[in-house]
């Protein structure tokens, strides 16, 4: 039996399909798997920021569509790319243990933490999550904007004269290069994209074979930290036009997820938490959304 695993060909994307690959065949030797490369819209528009060239899914709509066309077998992707709706015929598969959530800085020579950084310290990043909540603890630094993979950022501090940029620890972990990791950024200054550090694949609806096989994978844990986040994603109605921030935390039975939203330009960003059962995860989510949705409304009236 051979299985074809799709990914986007960043060196993040193929070392996280490497290691869903890797255990797989670990748990089944009898299996072949085949990685092949897909290039998604957002891989191929590099000079635009993220919010002008769509929505999300910009990292996925190709690879979903030879899914769907038994082109591959599964997908794997950062469960935080996912659209909060998946396309018709698609489903998630188990979802592995989560790796770091928190966002980190890489820093320029010199600096430590967030609280070594001169005033007007240029920061770099991509994402209006990370800028509105970075200059709400900060508001004299100046961030502009970046993109690219994770090398091609770190460079950028000393290209473009940067002191510092942010990014996902999950991916300095992966990578192996947590040693460029200058400052992990407590989850109070800012709070992480729903499901950062989780990994999705993505199977079709009604494959029960490889459904079977990637059950393997599957931790607990993450899956409900996951179904909280995302529920929360889509009952704001999410996309990458406006800032939005989500954590499960889980103890014993319970569990509390922290949501934030911010208007497009960040002039207002509203926290909100909520605390209650595991089995209510997806419910809570919603009821979270809602919350911070209605004060929004009212605010604005």
């Amino acid at each position: 039996m051979k299985i074809v695993v799709g990914t986007r060909g960043s060196k993040l994307a193929l070392s996280q399909t490497n290691w869903v690959v890797d255990v797989l065949k670990r748990n089944n030797p009898h299996i072949e798997f085949e990685i092949k490369v897909i290039k998604t819209k957002g891989d191929i528009i590099q000079n635009i920021s993220l919010d002008k060239i769509g929505d999300k899914g910009l990292f996925v709509k190709e690879i979903e569509e030879k899914l769907l066309n038994k082109e591959i077998d599964m997908a794997v992707h950062s469960m935080k790319d996912m659209p909060s709706n998946l396309p018709e015929g698609l489903k998630f598969a188990a979802v592995p243990k989560r790796e770091d959530y928190r966002d980190i800085l890489v820093l320029k020579e010199g600096y430590k933490s967030i609280d070594d950084l001169p005033i007007g310290a240029k920061i770099g990043t991509g994402s209006k999550r990370r800028k509105y909540q970075l200059l709400k603890y900060r508001s004299d630094f100046n961030i502009l904007p970046i993109r690219g993979n994770v090398d091609t950022r770190i460079r950028k501090i000393k290209e473009e004269n940067l002191d510092g940029v942010i990014l996902a620890a999950a991916g300095l972990h992966r990578l192996n290069i947590e040693d460029k990791i200058s400052y992990y950024i407590p989850t109070d200054i800012i709070l992480p994209a729903p499901a950062q550090g989780a990994l999705a694949i993505e199977i079709r609806e009604n494959d029960e074979i490889i459904e079977g096989i990637v059950n393997s994978l599957q931790d607990k844990e993450t899956e409900i930290q996951v179904k909280a986040e995302r529920a929360f994603l889509e009952g704001v109605n999410g996309s990458c036009h406006i800032p939005i921030g989500a954590l499960c935390s889980i103890s014993g039975n319970e569990l509390k997820i922290e949501g934030l939203l911010g208007t497009e330009n960040g002039s207002k960003i509203i926290k909100k938490s909520i605390t209650g059962k595991l089995k209510d995860a997806k419910d809570l989510g919603f009821r979270l959304a809602h919350m911070i949705l209605e004060e929004m409304e009212r605010d604005e009236g």
